[in-house]
């Protein structure tokens, strides 16, 4: 049979990949690795060098500070028996080592090849010490206890690794009875996941020959092994084995915590998730209760079930009231996220591939400290980008200026080193401000010339968005700026599905930009998003085409947001092109990344690049919340958000829950009452949603014919 091996300073065999001086040859063999990886530690210390050593005999993978430490302990070790080993899908080098305790490695190879030398590697000793587990070993817990009785035939090295792989497994609080009254309850405890596991085990084996055949393909003749299909196929196959390895973990920890209850030998404290009250189906939380047994009321007074009376009467809006947003776009509460693993286990656990997660209760500490409803309002954070669409002279660059504005739109919403999820907003739930935008202001830039003042001399921007319907979940959003004539108005159903290690959201929905001064009107839609890594480090990237049209010109545009391929490739890449349609005509391409760098070249040979990161944010104005009505983003959900911010996620996950008990109740009562819902500021229009006073009727240019423009 074929070993694998380190060969040095040797070249030219087939199936095997060079780095630096070492050539890396997979084969189904199990072999002691060893060699420096990069370990992240946390935001602050960030990615460290470290000499790790996979030790086969013992399962287990160890690190040292460097390799001249390597005879003194470890600096750690993890267990690889039931562990999950995953290549990362933020880049090719990157991957992941979650033990069975919940404990979590994440590591990174110098290249790609060398990532997937370490991965099949530990991937065949975590096979091997999983099926010896539940192979040739009583059930998993059974099997941690007789391996600690059986130390008498054991040398001390075997036996100190066996209480390292035990202790890692279990919390033991006692350990006084004999290994004979243990071993004799033992037979009691059947293991429901032996046939999973067989099976499972089965189908790694046939996803490792896949695997194997496909990069063996020769790249002379035939499909390479880089096909675009068969690395689609890696990549579909990859993520569909890694989802199935983390829900029999979630079953094995669920299956030790029943046979706990069986056992009434050693107390035992089992590691099992720690599912909070607001995951279990039909379990009421229990009401927030002060240490006199009286329910504690401040915090919900405000909230009574029918304190909020929401009969669709329009609010009365006093801009004049609104201040300078002082609050922070930042989300760094990595650590939530890492302490909380296992529920995030445990969800993923009830979910299957595709399934629609519009009504997934999801936990309290994923949740970004805003609404949806809020979150719209960032694409028009450089509303300076925004009132010069209608400044351009021409068709073509007013259709430039746009596509300039669509692209810088999206970098402002997602500042954080962490991907999380706004609050559902609440069906009724409204949110407004406004943008003050200096006249003299020379685009791009925005930034006002020498002793300009913002409270005479202006441009006004207002916004306004409403969630129009729960049942599907339906957002409407509108902007104006009444001195240019310029307004948007926008409909996004928000559709959420499981994929696997990722979320995809689908932004379904059109919006329309009217340029009355010049007669036009742009439709648009908006790409698909999508949270990675949900296990580890959550992050987000945008993928799909948007496609924006001005009939009136004959000028559209194409904007294409890649997502990041299976091997190689740079993250959030983006390119478009504007074309004179009646003509066939590219007048513009525009490439880059949608949170970095922009380059727009023209057909004259002119280039211009922009650097979305340096871009000035103007800070949007918002009326305090006492000021606003019961149903306005931020006082609905101000209890929710101060929770989060204290970090008590207990009471954040109390509040949002009694949020959305109210709208349950509130929507029984209109179906027994057979009271039709009435939005504020949006009507249906076919298969849309409409802002009820956009500028469009209100304005005198709507009934006035404008002259067409020559094209240039």
């Amino acid at each position: 049979m074929q070993t694998e091996a380190v060969v040095e300073h040797q070249s030219g065999s087939q199936g095997s990949c060079k780095t630096g001086s070492k050539i890396w040859q997979y084969s189904d063999l199990m072999e002691n690795v060893d060699g420096y990886l990069m370990k992240y530690t946390n935001l602050v210390t960030g990615w460290q060098y470290r000499y790790f050593v996979l030790n086969n005999e013992a399962g287990l993978l160890e690190y040292f500070v460097n390799e001249q430490s390597r005879n003194q302990k470890p600096r750690g070790s993890l267990p690889l028996a039931g562990a999950v080993i995953s290549p990362s899908d933020e880049d090719s080098h990157t991957f992941t080592v979650n033990a069975i305790s919940g404990e979590q490695y994440k590591l990174r190879a110098t290249d790609a090849k060398e990532r997937q030398h370490w991965v099949s590697r530990l991937q065949i000793c975590a096979q091997h010490h999983t099926e010896a587990m539940g192979k040739t070993n009583p059930p998993l817990q059974t099997r941690s206890l007789s391996l600690l009785s059986q130390g008498s035939g054991s040398s001390p090295g075997s036996q100190h690794r066996i209480n390292q792989n035990a202790n890692s497994m279990l919390g033991l609080s006692q350990l006084q009875h004999s290994s004979t009254l243990y071993s004799s309850r033992k037979s009691l405890l059947p293991d429901h996941l032996l046939e999973a596991r067989e099976m499972m085990s089965q189908a790694q084996g046939q996803h490792r020959d896949l695997i194997q055949s496909i990069e063996g393909l020769p790249s002379s003749q035939g499909p390479s092994p880089l096909d675009q299909d068969l690395l689609l196929l890696k990549a579909t196959s990859l993520a569909t084995m890694t989802c199935l390895s983390d829900c029999l973990h979630i079953l094995q920890l669920q299956q030790m915590a029943r046979q706990k209850i069986a056992l009434s030998g050693p107390a035992i404290e089992w590691l099992e998730p720690k599912i909070p009250d607001i995951l279990k189906n039909g379990v009421t939380v229990p009401s927030i209760t002060k240490e006199d047994g009286k329910t504690e009321g401040t915090a919900l007074e405000c909230l009574e079930m029918d304190s909020c009376d929401n009969t669709g009467e329009l609010e009365e809006i006093d801009f004049s009231q609104e201040v300078d947003d002082s609050s922070s776009a930042e989300e760094e509460d990595l650590c939530a996220v890492e302490e909380e693993r296992s529920i995030i286990l445990h969800l993923l656990s009830q979910l299957k591939l595709g399934m629609d997660l519009t009504r997934v209760v999801l936990p309290t500490f994923i949740l970004e400290k805003r609404s949806l409803l809020e979150m719209y309002a960032d694409f028009v954070s450089h509303p300076d980008l925004f009132v010069a669409i209608t400044d351009g002279p021409s068709p073509m660059e007013r259709m430039v200026c746009f596509v300039e504005y669509y692209l810088t739109s999206f970098h402002e919403g997602r500042k954080g080193a962490i991907a999380k999820k706004p609050y559902n907003p609440i069906i009724g739930e409204t949110f407004h401000c406004s943008w003050r935008v200096p006249k003299a202001t020379t685009p791009p830039t925005g930034v006002p010339k020498e002793g300009t003042s913002c409270t005479s001399d202006c441009y006004n921007v207002r916004f306004v968005a409403e969630q129009v319907s729960h049942h599907p979940p339906v957002s409407g959003f509108y902007a104006e700026c009444q001195e240019r004539q310029m307004c948007v108005n926008t409909h996004v159903w928000t559709k959420s599905k499981f994929m696997g290690m990722s979320i995809g959201v689908s932004m379904i929905g059109e919006g329309n930009l009217h340029l009355l001064e010049h007669g036009e009107e742009y439709t648009f839609n908006l790409p698909s998003a999508y949270a990675r890594s949900i296990l580890t480090v959550p992050w987000v990237e945008l993928g799909g085409k948007v496609n924006v049209n001005c009939a009136k010109t004959g000028y559209s545009a194409v904007i294409t947001f890649q997502t990041k391929p299976f091997y190689g490739g740079k993250l959030h890449r983006v390119n478009a092109e504007v074309k004179h349609n009646p003509t066939n005509t590219v007048v513009c391409r525009v490439q880059g990344e949608w949170n970095g760098t922009l380059e727009f070249a023209y057909t004259n040979g002119e280039t211009r690049v922009i650097d979305v990161t340096k871009l000035p944010v103007t800070r949007k104005t918002v009326r305090p919340n006492e000021l606003q009505g019961p149903y306005e983003s931020r006082r609905l959900w101000q209890h929710v958000t101060e929770s989060l911010k204290e970090r008590d996620m207990d009471k954040a996950t109390e509040h949002k829950r009694f949020l959305e008990e109210r709208q349950r109740k509130e929507e029984r009562h209109r179906a027994e009452t057979q009271t039709p819902w009435r939005t504020k500021y949006f009507e249906s229009k076919g298969d849309g949603w409409v802002y009820h006073q956009p500028l469009w009727k209100t304005d005198a240019h709507s009934s006035s014919p404008v002259a067409p423009e020559p094209n240039p």
